[in-house]
């Protein structure tokens, strides 16, 4: 899965990155420490034009009765979300790009779990395939923009740590992936394959990332000593 990643660019520099034609959003504040239910950014395609907005991490399908089950949509599944109520219609007709830093994740260790920051190893950010929904709240009428990540199997570097990742695409798989035309969900997942394990590095960091209340530049740092590895 992927629970925790770091948007701590300035939207200007995630647009340019990935060619959008238009920001839609006031900037957020940098975030070492994106957690469930947070505002992103995101890019969708509008009429053939790619723009970045700001959406909840979170999906809510059109359907859902509240926002309880939000939490529980952070992540969809590559090898089910064509066939699974709550990502569907998304897959199909709603799906997004989400720049990233880079990405956390937590290895099993005798003492207990070792977070891992996971980054490009170009210093680009990362792009998830992820899906967005539009949900209106039946009690207040609010209308809330919220998105997920796609994850699939690891590649050879993350499989060592966690047996799930983001599925991350290549520059030349966005257009494709943002395609307004694209409706066939069983066809936009065969887009989805795993991340080449040598375009990616990672480091241990420390247990500081645990706390969601953390949120600075340091928890992306390498610990630098081989006793601090150990949690």
């Amino acid at each position: 899965m992927c629970g925790r990643f770091v948007q701590s660019q300035a939207a200007e520099k995630y647009a340019e990155f990935l060619g959008v034609h238009e920001i839609r959003i006031d900037p957020l504040p940098p975030s070492y420490n994106v957690a469930p239910t947070d505002t992103v950014y995101a890019v969708a395609e509008h009429q053939g034009e790619r723009l970045l907005g700001s959406f909840r991490w979170g999906l809510l399908p059109f359907w859902a009765k509240d926002k309880k089950g939000a939490a529980r949509n952070i992540n969809a599944r590559s090898e089910t979300a064509a066939t699974k109520p709550t990502f569907k219609e998304s897959l199909a007709k709603r799906r997004c790009l989400i720049p990233a830093d880079g990405f956390y994740e937590w290895q099993v260790k005798e003492k207990g779990k070792l977070p891992h920051y996971i980054f490009s190893k170009d210093g680009d950010p990362l792009v998830f395939a992820g899906l967005w929904s539009s949900w209106k709240d039946p009690e207040s009428g609010e209308r809330l923009k919220t998105c997920t990540i796609l994850t699939g199997k690891p590649n050879d570097l993350v499989a060592p740590i966690h047996d799930r990742m983001p599925v991350a695409l290549a520059e030349e798989q966005w257009g494709q992936w943002l395609d307004r035309d694209l409706t066939d969900p069983a066809a936009a997942a065969k887009l989805l394959s795993t991340y080449p394990a040598d375009r990616m590095a990672f480091h241990a960091v420390s247990t500081l990332v645990n706390k969601v209340a953390n949120n600075t530049p340091e928890l992306i740092e390498e610990l630098s000593t081989p006793a601090a590895t150990q949690p």
